[in-house]
């Protein structure tokens, strides 16, 4: 027996998902035994999901926030996550994670609510055990994408390939593995990529600003806007809020994403109003 899909599950008992969704051809008649929906009843339900939707409480295809929906388009599991219009997708590492993480801080600065995929000790090369890295955990499903389209996709991360020994030809070509399928999955959406932060190249920043200026190669040759990070904690004198080699405090992260707002402010990458 097949599978119940995820709308199927949604819907009560008796209403036909096809002729819901279906915007072609005519809706038959409803009858007590055929489990096809009125249009009166198929018109009830897309309203109050429309309704949700605007609410923030759900999708248009009528699931509510935080449900998975195998997306036949895809052909993969994506969350149902609230108001796209205004989301940033943020792809990222320990440094991203945290609710007060300062790319979400400034992403949220500038308009944008957040929905985060990835996990720290990852990265373009570099998996953490149970979680792999950007490419391998977008592909098996370690963490799931977000249904719709996204207001901006970011892309942050790198500290973890550079302590991990990652060579530029494998960060290269896991970053453009990344780039091809965010794109074919969101064809049209906006982009940018955060690089690797760190101190800058005659102030110890070492294989994290070369990595910091590789991707920024990576996002030149694809045409993404890029918002270098590599020497930042000697440019911003930044190192004193270190709580350890390469995380912040809670004053160094707000300062940080005091400073991507600015940033994005100047690359014209404001949320919608």
């Amino acid at each position: 027996m097949r599978k119940a899909s995820a709308l199927t599950r949604f819907f009560a008992p008796g209403i036909a998902v096809a002729a819901l969704l279906s915007g072609c051809g005519q809706t038959p008649a409803a009858t007590p035994d055929s489990g096809v929906p009125s249009p009166v009843q198929a018109a009830a339900v897309q309203a109050a999901a429309a309704d949700a939707y605007q609410a923030g409480r759900g999708d248009p295809i009528g699931l509510p926030a935080g449900s998975v929906y195998s997306n036949p388009a895809s052909g993969r599991d994506e969350v149902v996550v609230p108001d796209m219009r205004h989301t940033a997708l943020l792809i990222g590492d320990s440094q991203s994670e945290p609710a007060d993480g300062w790319p979400r801080l400034g992403l949220a600065a500038v308009g944008y609510k957040v929905h985060f995929c990835g996990l720290g000790g990852t990265g373009f090369v570099a998996s953490n055990g149970k979680t792999g890295n950007y490419i391998d955990a977008l592909q098996r499903g370690d963490w799931k994408l977000p249904y719709g389209t996204p207001a901006l996709i970011v892309i942050q991360g790198g500290g973890n390939d550079a302590a991990r020994g990652a060579t530029d030809a494998q960060i290269v070509a896991n970053a453009d593995r990344l780039i091809g399928a965010l794109r074919d999955r969101y064809p049209g959406a906006r982009m940018a990529v955060i690089g690797t932060l760190a101190r800058g190249a005659n102030y110890g920043g070492g294989r994290r600003t070369q990595v910091d200026a590789l991707l920024g190669t990576v996002a030149a040759r694809h045409g993404i806007p890029f918002v270098g990070v590599g020497d930042w904690l000697s440019k911003y004198n930044l190192a004193k809020n270190l709580a350890d080699a390469v995380h912040m405090d809670a004053a160094g992260r707000r300062s940080l994403g005091g400073l991507l707002e600015s940033r994005l402010r100047q690359l014209g990458l404001e949320g919608p109003p």
